[in-house]
């Protein structure tokens, strides 16, 4: 396993701006940082059970179908590349609504993020699968793409602010950059 592309892959899908990162940003404007930390802990939640239903339906499948395992990694690789697309042309000054932050709301934005639910259903096919099949593997690497979810939506918390500024002042090259990232995690799947 490419432990680099799986770690940039992980952060960079995390931590960009995303439906859910954008809600935690507005919530902590408009509501302070405790409103914002029941949001994210009910989408950290939801963001592992996620991962866990990815993991064990990846796992039936290539029982089931071996081939299946290759068209994840197709469509993970796709994914990765249409991704870098949209964090290359992203405009933050678009940005969504405000919802009050809840632990039920920010548990129930992850199953209705495509972001999210994409990720999690491509990360363990492509990353995982080809070389740890064992159930404490799954266990290990779920818990650490969790940890990483957490990390990434804190950091939107504790520094939305700092975040905002900045990516307004340098938002250009930083997504450059995210993106140029993502196209090395991409290509790296079939390294």
């Amino acid at each position: 396993m490419n432990l680099a592309s799986f770690i940039i892959y992980c952060f960079i899908v995390t931590f960009t701006p995303g439906p859910t990162n954008i809600v935690i940003l507005s919530t902590v404007h408009n509501f302070g940082v405790k409103k914002a930390m029941d949001y994210t802990y009910g989408a950290t939640v939801a963001f592992g059970a996620l991962l866990t239903i990815s993991a064990m339906l990846n796992t039936a499948l290539i029982t089931v179908i071996p081939k299946t395992l290759m068209v994840m990694q197709i469509i993970g690789s796709i994914y990765m590349l249409y991704l870098a697309y949209q964090i290359y042309k992203m405009d933050s000054s678009d940005s969504t609504g405000n919802k009050a932050g809840s632990f039920i709301s920010g548990f129930l934005m992850q199953f209705l993020n495509p972001k999210v639910v994409l990720f999690t259903m491509t990360v363990i096919p492509n990353f995982i699968l080809p070389y740890y099949t064992t159930v404490i593997a799954l266990t290990i690497s779920t818990l650490v793409i969790t940890i990483i979810g957490f990390l990434a939506f804190t950091t939107w918390v504790l520094f939305g602010a700092i975040f905002k500024s900045f990516l307004q002042k340098h938002e250009k090259i930083v997504n450059v950059i995210m993106a140029l990232f993502l196209v090395y995690a991409a290509i790296m799947i079939w390294m």
